[in-house]
């Protein structure tokens, strides 16, 4: 028994090892081919699944399974309210209710009745695959936003719906679990149930913890400091610790993580920017890690329940979506353009299928058939919305393309003129002489060594790379700096023309 234990300890360990490895290695291919990386994955857990190598093979049961679907649902949503910036959403507060309110539940309203009808689903399983398979999943939604050809407003209502749904969906998951559950049997204790699991204890454990891990921050930070590093491990800790005290409290510990994130969004935006140099990245690993396990066997199960009702229902559930989200932006003032983007790219992933994994865990009847169903359409929704050229022009988007360039390149020669005439005008008697191999072998440089390039006559750019949330508390920039958004900053650098033997500064405080 303990060399079988120690045989699956070490494949696990083989199995991370792999998907780190080959997630990093195919990052850059996949990011400039276009191809999803969800897809990538799934076939990489098909190659090691039963039908290929057959070194894995997960079941709906298999321990593993729950505890990797349940960290990487409390990631999800704990990282979906992290990175929700406040300001933002107040900026677009409209724009957000109503793809939040009627889109998201037109969409599961619309599912829900597909299902029943199509498939004789019970209005409690119906619901729980409609609000499922409304779900917009981040993951395959992260290489549309990074295009710079997408319009600003089709972008900020995808960023919002892909961070925010799963909240709104996810009490409809807990009510109608609970329904479909057979041991419940009077109202009076439905209805405590309901009350407790989704709308008090879980948010209110999570709201408690999230104070508690700022207050504690706060004062460590004043009293003796924290590594800016462990400030993402300090944030991930946070969020396991609101799902269990949620769950000690028999609440849900989902709804206490996304709560915990959203007080520290509020209160910490500090924290927030260190999460995302590190945290996020975590939790992408661990989603990675989750579609090889589907991809081993799990995801291609909806296979052997396949039927004409099905695939209809399959098309079905992707078609509803454009219909609803067209409805419900009718009465906002956006372009045709940005209407079609929002109304369509709603792809249904690895949110999805850990919704139902909800109802599968809690053994309730029908929960399999209804994972193998949202399996079909995830599938489908991988193909159409993955590989799709995104209903985007490519000359609309090399024209805009060229544009910005040609802003930025226009903001580079601005930057030179002032560089120029600060280190003409700068006092270089005062500044203090500082070998360069000094400063070339630091982290940190000083303003008095700034300066010192500077009068020395380098080629020095001093970049601002505050994050959009951190720069919405203040919008002050050094003189002379160039502003670069944190990501791709290498790949920015290189657009603009920066000499590869220049100097480049960088400040995000």
């Amino acid at each position: 028994m303990a060399e079988f234990s120690n045989e699956v300890f070490v494949a696990t360990l083989a199995l991370v090892g792999v998907v780190i490895v080959v997630a990093a290695l195919l990052s850059g291919f996949i990011e400039r081919s276009g191809l999803p990386q969800v897809a990538v994955l799934l076939g990489l857990g098909a190659v090691l699944g039963p039908a290929g190598m057959g070194l894995l093979d997960v079941q709906l049961d298999s321990p593993i399974l729950r505890v990797v679907a349940t960290l990487s649902l409390v990631l999800v949503l704990f990282t979906d309210a992290l990175t929700i910036d406040l300001r933002e959403l107040r900026q677009y507060r409209t724009l957000a209710l109503i793809v939040l309110g009627p889109g998201t539940l037109l969409s599961a309203i619309f599912v829900s009745a597909a299902g029943w009808w199509l498939l004789g689903l019970a209005p409690a399983a119906a619901v729980i695959l409609g609000a499922s398979l409304s779900s917009t999943d981040p993951v395959l939604l992260r290489g549309l936003l990074r295009r710079r050809d997408v319009p600003p407003s089709a972008r900020q209502a995808l960023r919002l719906e892909s961070g925010l749904n799963d909240v709104v969906l996810l009490p409809l998951v807990l009510v109608a679990a609970v329904f479909l559950n057979p041991e419940v049997g009077d109202r009076d204790r439905l209805g405590a149930n309901v009350l407790s699991i989704c709308f008090l204890l879980g948010p209110g454990a999570g709201v408690v913890v999230g104070l508690l891990a700022v207050a504690t921050l706060d004062l460590v930070r004043r009293r003796i400091g924290v590594r800016r590093d462990y400030e993402s491990l300090f944030a991930l800790g946070v969020a396991f610790s609101a799902y269990a005290a949620a769950e000690a409290l028999h609440g849900s510990g989902f709804l206490a993580a996304f709560a915990a994130g959203l007080t520290i969004s509020a209160l910490d935006i500090e924290l927030c920017d260190c999460f995302l140099e590190y945290g996020e990245t975590t939790a992408e690993l661990a989603l990675l890690f989750t579609f090889v396990l589907f991809g081993s066997s799990l995801i291609w199960s909806g296979f052997s329940v396949l039927s004409w009702g099905l695939v209809a229902f399959a098309v079905l559930a992707l078609l509803v979506r454009p219909v609803a989200f067209l409805l419900s932006l009718a009465p906002l003032h956006i372009d045709r353009r940005s209407r079609l983007l929002i109304a369509w790219f709603g792809p249904r992933g690895l949110s999805s299928l850990l919704l139902v994994l909800l109802v599968v865990f809690q053994g309730l009847p029908g929960s399999e058939y209804l994972f193998q169903i949202c399996s079909v359409v995830v599938l489908l929704s991988v193909l159409l919305h993955g590989f799709s050229p995104f209903v985007l022009d490519r000359k609309q988007g090399r024209s805009q393309e060229s544009g910005v360039r040609s802003q930025e390149s226009e903001a580079l020669v601005q930057h030179e003129q002032t560089n120029s005439e600060m280190t003409s005008s700068a006092p270089t008697l005062l500044v203090p002489t500082v070998p360069e191999q000094m400063v070339r072998d630091k982290e940190r440089i000083s303003l008095d060594e700034y300066n010192a390039l500077r009068a020395a006559g380098k080629a020095v750019y001093l970049v601002d790379v505050r994050t959009e949330r951190s720069l919405g508390r203040s919008a002050e920039q050094a003189a002379g700096a160039m502003r670069m958004p944190p990501d791709h900053v290498a790949d920015r650098a290189v657009e603009l023309r920066l000499p590869k033997e220049a100097w480049i500064v960088l400040y995000c405080t």
